[in-house]
């Protein structure tokens, strides 16, 4: 079977670099905001191209301090999409602050400028007034920041960019992450940039901002074991950090992967049933997934599943639609009709660095014959 990701090829990819990491990490005898942490935050910095990154425990902490480092939480409301990770909108519940679910764009399933603007305009009576927008960069696919930028600005709510799925894309040739007030980012291990167990990090712009998210990951600590307010605990170990070193010098390469296995699966769904991703003009996608589109999806999941091919669905239920949420969190104006028709027909093919070609042949050999 070639499964849809496998996060162990990629530690077995880099075992020796790895292993020495955590040999490093392990001999020093600090695990805790300790030198691995603070140089890994500073090699994701330059990388980014932001002023300052801020390690955490993992991706959903990462947005829940970054609204919180914003100063939003109880008695405002978040703005972002239903077709995104459940963490996205728990993080929002985590700060305080109260979600509210828009459309996405069909072609690309990133928010959709048009349904953000009628949220922006008209929100539905009785939530509080709208702080934020959290933009989530999908599948690896750069949202249209062209658009919700200038939006955001126009209106004077703060962006944050879940780079989540989206480590490394590019739009306009500058990388997602530094367009925003704030960049979140999850380490979790099928990511483009994974650890070997949970991290997250928020990026910034502002030295001070910076400082105050540092200062809310643990316990609102500006001084030792005295909390100026109220924090968490979320800090990213060492252990991990170290291996993020490692495997941070290999991700352009391992995204350059990525597109090359996207651009032959693409030639091999020419004319067929299942919908290639289409790539935003001026971005430059990493595909965190290859998600397909078709009509026919379970029929299809069911003959690549038969010739040993592994696939997903990201994501089967739209937020709103789920038990915890539905009725309870509001979607925004005109509700999220393409959302829900998206859940019904996408198909995430196998998809990670460390597919070898004749892998992809078997995979591109299966898609011809649908």
């Amino acid at each position: 079977m070639i499964p849809q990701a496998n996060p162990g090829a990629g530690y077995q990819a880099l075992k020796p670099a790895i292993d020495a990491a955590v040999a490093r990490a392990l001999a020093s005898g600090w695990y805790i905001l300790g030198n691995e942490g603070q140089a890994f935050e500073a090699e994701f910095a330059a990388w980014l191209g932001a002023a300052a990154v801020v390690g955490c425990g993992n991706g959903t902490d990462a947005i829940a301090l970054a609204l919180r480092g914003l100063g939003i939480g109880a008695g405002h409301t978040v703005v972002t999409v239903s077709h995104t990770a459940v963490a996205t909108v728990a993080a929002i519940e985590m700060a305080g602050a109260t979600p509210l679910l828009v459309d996405i764009d069909p072609v690309h399933y990133t928010i959709d400028p048009d349904a953000l603007r009628r949220a922006l305009e008209q929100p539905p009576p009785g939530l509080p007034p709208v702080a934020a927008v959290v933009a989530v960069h999908l599948y690896g696919q750069p949202v249209d920041l062209d658009c919700i930028v200038p939006l955001c600005r126009a209106h004077g709510v703060a962006l944050i960019e879940d780079c989540a799925q989206a480590h490394g894309a590019r739009l306009h040739g500058q990388r997602v992450g530094t367009f925003g007030d704030a960049a979140t980012f999850s380490f979790y291990p099928t990511k483009n940039l994974g650890a070997l167990g949970d991290g997250g990090a928020v990026a910034v712009a502002d030295a001070g901002l910076a400082a105050r998210i540092a200062a809310l990951r643990q316990y609102g600590w500006h001084r030792h074991y005295i909390s100026d307010e109220a924090g968490v605990n979320s800090r990213l170990d060492e252990v991990q950090a170290a291996i993020l070193r490692v495997k941070l010098a290999h991700l352009d390469s391992q995204n350059a992967r990525r597109r090359a296995i996207a651009s032959a699966y693409g030639a091999a769904l020419a004319d067929g049933p299942l919908a290639a991703p289409q790539i935003r003009a001026g971005a430059e996608p990493v595909f965190h997934l290859y998600v397909t589109r078709t009509p026919q999806r379970d029929a299809i999941q069911a003959l690549l599943r038969e010739k040993a091919i592994g696939t997903g669905i990201h994501y089967p239920v739209p937020v709103h639609r789920q038990p915890a949420y539905q009725g309870r969190v509001a979607p925004g104006p005109g509700g999220c009709p393409e959302t829900e028709a998206a859940a019904r027909e996408i198909l995430s093919l196998p998809l990670y660095p460390e597919l070898t070609d004749d892998e992809v042949a078997t995979v591109c050999e299966a898609l011809r014959g649908l």
